[in-house]
Formats: structure tokens, C-alpha cells, sequence
């Protein structure tokens, strides 16, 4: 989705397996990731140590030009039958971990697309299944029909709606932990903005996603700086980075948070992975929750 980086399937296979020794447990994937491909290297990466691994993928969303990255959404039931079906031999699996609903399909009712996807759990092609960028309301309608396992949505320091309103617990995160599902926060590096790399003046190709997202511009970018500066100065009093701090922030957050950083490269590999064991102090977690979400451009 941004940058395409240089890299031979050999590198990414290497990478994914450098995850697992590095005590990784969790590969995040969907059908639409490189239409298919993404799915296929991991098939590929973990053959020989599948049991070491729970590998989450999604279905709903169709890639109609994977150039522009344009998608659309498709919650028949039909069609969610033939994308895990075709899931299943790219990941070289008898059934799936976890499963999400990447989207839902303002065409077709929820009950329909979450019952097809419980069916498949009834036949063994799929163990648990999931939700994708969801509300409360959308939770609640799908767990009754067959338990959430989990719900996937964007959350990161400058990204907080699944936190909900003013009262404690009323976001999707609450919900999630008062009905025993885990809290996947996608990007939650901020897309990378978190990590204090990205500037006013870093420029976007146009395939990638960012340059065409508001919270990128170049004013966006300017005017957000403070969060970035902010996650330094915590950085320095651990001897850690922004990225390690923003991670631990949201693991912070509660127990049944599992966040899926994404990377191209080891050695932030490394770095993400070292999170886990960084403990921010109250005085930390006090900063880092006055700080004020950032404005789009």
C-alpha cells in the first residue's frame, strides 16, 4: 500500500521467517494484499513451521486495479465462500486461523455475510472469525449470530476513535474486552508518520497510499510534528525510539490488544518487536494521553 521497495520473494520469505524467530505469533494478511500474493509468501515462508504461527487473513474486498489500489467491497456469500476457498490453497492451509470480514458490504446485510462466514466455521474451513473497521452497533449485530473473535480497526496515538467517547469503555476496545475478543489495531505506527521519519518535506510516489491521504499533506505533515516530538522526548528518558514508545502505548491500552505494525525491513523488525518489552511510566502514559490528536491538512 506504500512504498514498493526492492525486494525478490527470497527477501520477504527471509523476513517473515526472521518474524517467527524473533517470537512473532500472529501474521496478518488479507486476499487483496498483492492480489493474492502476500498470501503466497507466507504459504510459502511458514510450510515447514505452521504450527508456530496463527495466520489471519481477510475476505470481503476486491481489488479491481491494483496500480490505483481501487477497491470495492463484496459481502455475498458466494463470493466470501470462493475468496477463502482460494485463500486456503494460496496459504497452503486445511482451514483458516482467523478469519476477517475486511469490510461490510453496505449492499448486503451483515447477518448474511458474517452467517456465511459462521458456516464455514461449522465446516472446519475456518477456525475464528473477525471484523474489520466496525462499530459497537455492527459488533453486537454479528455476535449474535456466531462469537467475534476479534475486531480489527485503525488505532494508534493519532488515530483514537476505537477508544470511544468520554465515558471509559464505550469505543469498540471496550467492547471487545467485555466480550472476550482481541483488538487488532492496524497501522499503528500512524501509517509510519509515528515512527519520526516522515517530514513535511518527504515526498510520496503516486502509488503509494499516503500520497493521496489527508493526514499527509504537506501542512498535515507540518502541523503534527508536535506528536512526533513528543513520542522523542518520552523515547529519550527510556533510551528507546518514537516507534517503541507508540506501540507501547498501545499495548498499554489493555491485555487484549495485539497491534500488527507492518515492515519492510529487519532491522524495524527488531525495533517493533522490543516494544513489547518497554513499560512506560504514569508519567509517560499521562503525556502521551494529553496529547492532542492530529488535524488533517
Amino acid at each position: 500500500m506504500y512504498s514498493r521497495p526492492n525486494l525478490d520473494d527470497r527477501d520477504w520469505i527471509a523476513l517473515l521467517n526472521a518474524a517467527v524467530d524473533l517470537g512473532v505469533t500472529v501474521l496478518d494478511t488479507a486476499g487483496v494484499y498483492g492480489e493474492g500474493h502476500n498470501e503466497t509468501l507466507i504459504g510459502q515462508a511458514v510450510a515447514h513451521r505452521r504450527h508456530e504461527v496463527l495466520i489471519a487473513t481477510k475476505v470481503g474486498l476486491v481489488v479491481d486495479d491494483l496500480a490505483t489500489l481501487a477497491l470495492r467491497r463484496d459481502g455475498r456469500p458466494e463470493h466470501l465462500r470462493q475468496t477463502v476457498q482460494a485463500s486456503l490453497r494460496r496459504l497452503r492451509a486445511e482451514h483458516l486461523d482467523l478469519c476477517y470480514l475486511h469490510r461490510i458490504d453496505p449492499a448486503v446485510p451483515l447477518e448474511e455475510s458474517w452467517g456465511a462466514l459462521a458456516e464455514m466455521v461449522a465446516e472446519g474451513k475456518i477456525g475464528h472469525v473477525g471484523l474489520s473497521e466496525v462499530r459497537v452497533d455492527e459488533a453486537r449485530r454479528a455476535h449474535r449470530i456466531h462469537p467475534v473473535a476479534a475486531v480489527q480497526c485503525e488505532f494508534s496515538l493519532w488515530s483514537r476513535g476505537p477508544l470511544g467517547g468520554e465515558r471509559p469503555g464505550d469505543g469498540i476496545i471496550g467492547w471487545c474486552a467485555d466480550n472476550d475478543a482481541l483488538f487488532v489495531p492496524f497501522s499503528p505506527l500512524g501509517r509510519g508518520f509515528l515512527t519520526g521519519a516522515i517530514t513535511h518535506e518527504t515526498h510520496f510516489p503516486p502509488s503509494d497510499l499516503r500520497s493521496r491521504h489527508p493526514r499527509f499533506t504537506p501542512a498535515a505533515r507540518l502541523g503534527n510534528q508536535h506528536v512526533t516530538a513528543l513520542l522523542r522526548r518520552v523515547a529519550e528518558r527510556h533510551g528507546a525510539t518514537p516507534a517503541q514508545v507508540a506501540l507501547a502505548w498501545i499495548l498499554g491500552q489493555g491485555e487484549h490488544i495485539v497491534p500488527i505494525p507492518g515492515t519492510t525491513r529487519l532491522t524495524c523488525l527488531q525495533e517493533n518487536v522490543r516494544a513489547a518489552d518497554l513499560e512506560l511510566t504514569e508519567r509517560d502514559l499521562a503525556d502521551l494521553d494529553a496529547a492532542t490528536t492530529a488535524a488533517d491538512g
